[in-house]
């Protein structure tokens, strides 16, 4: 049984943990609006060098931002899960997830030893 200073501390440091995903979430909104208005138009250059390489800026920006709107949603989840006491709760064998591993990695949704072993199925796949 946990002791009241025990629940304390982990509802105070998960508050901690709600507040670094709210400005992360602000920081991913306020740049998506700069990148959306700095967002290359696709022009045609007459060189075809310049051509490419308005190319690649293009599309390096739009993996870009595919990658702020995933982290987007999984911080929009996690704070979901802050919210409604289900935050920090492995997804696959329902055991807590230590709270080191939650401040250095806010948005996972499993413990390390499920992550390690996820990671290891995924490299034999590979294979």
């Amino acid at each position: 049984m946990k002791t009241d200073k025990e629940i304390t501390a982990k509802e105070k440091k998960r508050q901690e943990i709600r507040k670094k995903l709210l400005m992360q979430k602000d920081e991913l909104l306020s740049g998506a609006g700069i990148t959306r208005n700095a967002l290359p138009d696709e022009t045609l250059f007459p060189e075809l060098g310049d051509q490419a390489s308005a190319e690649i800026d293009r599309n390096f920006t739009l993996r870009l931002r595919d990658r702020e709107r995933k982290l987007l949603k999984k911080i929009e989840e996690a704070l979901e899960q802050i919210d409604s006491g289900t935050y920090g709760i492995c997804e696959i064998c329902g055991q807590e997830i230590s709270l080191k591993r939650l401040e250095a990695r806010p948005v996972t949704t499993m413990c390390i030893d499920c992550k390690t072993e996820q990671e290891e199925e995924e490299k034999l796949r590979e294979k």
